[in-house]
């Protein structure tokens, strides 16, 4: 297969370092394609690449060093645009393509910094990759910078479904149903009374879950993480709870441990309501800055939290 005949894949940026280049050999990638680094500067013909071992400075890194996209080479016939858009509808390809990605992911974050770019960055050559590496990287310095010695953690915050009520029956054994010394309820007027009584529930659950949101917001800003607020999950993804916070916070890794601690009790008062915490992820919410805010709306917010 000649190079016209591929496409340069990029799962990643990352920081020119030993490090990088001793964690890439013998990686295989998406199709199991050989996974290699490329610089904005090809290095000249019959030239290697610099020794593993060369190491470039971390501790005070100017934003402008040098940075690399994480790379290998698929076939076209299997990655243009036509073909992706109909295997996006496959989730069994879907799912095979993800976990490849994020293996490689996986593996480099071990060692080093990684800046995980989306799922299906493509380039038709790596001419092309290295003229958008060279327009953007100042910002994926810069980003590389803010990940550096953190990690993703994901929070969410979670309403239990309320109990129904249990039936009191005819004769209101349970006392849920009895009106005194006018007898028991009509059924009508005791499934009114259940349903009063469970959205009551659910409106203390409602309220509880504003608190420990409050508490969230309030914990994490001792901890000098950023956030990034996606979307409450529904359905299947939520499961028999209902969502109603889904944070990524990117932690200091000397706080984590505490930042855990912390979040478990958050809500260990509070009836009807769960924290849920998850991690260390490889830090795919922060690999971009935020879009701006819309004037109205919960827009994602990437920032301190202060």
């Amino acid at each position: 297969m000649t190079g016209a005949e591929n496409l340069t894949y990029v799962y990643a940026v990352v920081p020119d370092t030993g490090r990088v280049r001793t964690a890439v050999e013998g990686v295989r990638g998406v199709s199991g394609a050989a996974v290699t680094l490329l610089g904005e500067d090809a290095p000249p013909e019959g030239e290697d690449a610099p020794p593993a071992g060369e190491e470039v400075p971390l501790e005070g890194e100017d934003p402008a060093s040098p940075v690399v996209f994480v790379i290998s080479r698929v076939a076209s016939h299997e990655f243009d645009e036509r073909t992706l858009k109909a295997r996006f509808e496959d989730l069994e390809w879907l799912e095979d393509i993800a976990r490849a990605h994020h293996e490689v992911v996986q593996v480099i974050s071990r060692q080093d910094t990684v800046l995980p770019l989306r799922l299906a960055t493509l380039y038709q050559d790596d001419e092309r990759a290295r003229e958008a590496l060279a327009a953007q990287r100042q910002v994926f310095a810069e980003r590389i910078a803010l990940l550096r010695d953190r990690s993703e953690w994901g929070v969410k915050l979670y309403i239990n479904a309320p109990v129904p009520p249990k039936d009191s029956g005819a004769d209101g054994a349970d006392g849920a149903g009895s009106t005194g010394s006018t007898g028991t309820l009509s059924p009508g007027k005791a499934y009114l009374q259940r349903r009063r009584a469970q959205h009551s529930v659910r409106e203390d659950h409602y309220r509880n879950a504003q608190e420990a949101a409050q508490r969230i917001d309030a914990l994490v800003a001792r901890f000098r993480t950023y956030r990034v607020r996606h979307p409450a999950q529904h359905g299947a993804l939520a499961g028999p709870e209902e969502n109603v916070l889904n944070d990524a916070y990117l932690v200091p890794d000397d706080r984590i441990e505490s930042f855990r601690a912390a979040l478990a009790a958050v809500a260990a008062d509070l009836d009807g309501v769960r924290v849920e915490v998850t991690g260390p992820w490889a830090p795919y919410s922060f690999a971009m800055p935020p879009q701006p805010e819309p004037a109205q709306g919960n827009a994602a917010r990437d920032g301190p939290v202060r």
